[in-house]
């Protein structure tokens, strides 16, 4: 589980306040699938939040744990029913992140005009 300084935190929270829940934890529970589409999800976009239907504290607790263990991320905060969670861009997230190069224009030439 990755550590976070305060100034981290407050800051990831501040990243995070905007973003829907991009991950559900319904019935079944943390299963491998839902891991794997929260590691999907952390490759994408390194800050999520997970929504937790279930009305235990405890339960909620516990799935920030093992996620966080599990993937090597970041617990960021834990608030009702979300959960907040970073892990930083891998460099081969990061190299299929970076924009396409700006491409040229193809060149105009000049035509004249040939009135009568």
């Amino acid at each position: 589980m990755l550590q976070l300084t305060s100034d981290e935190r407050r800051e990831l929270r501040a990243r995070a306040h905007g973003l829907n829940p991009v991950v559900s934890i319904a019935q079944n529970g943390l299963t491998e699938a839902v891991l794997k589409e929260i590691d999907a999800c952390l490759n994408a976009h390194e800050l999520i939040k997970i929504r937790v239907y279930g009305d235990e504290r405890e339960v909620r607790e516990a799935y920030m744990t093992t996620l966080c263990d599990t993937l090597q991320a970041a617990p960021v905060q834990h608030i009702g029913k979300l959960l907040v969670v970073w892990r930083p861009l891998s460099e081969e997230a990061k190299a299929k992140k970076q924009p396409a190069p700006h491409r040229k224009e193809p060149r105009r030439t000049k035509r004249s005009f040939q009135g009568t």
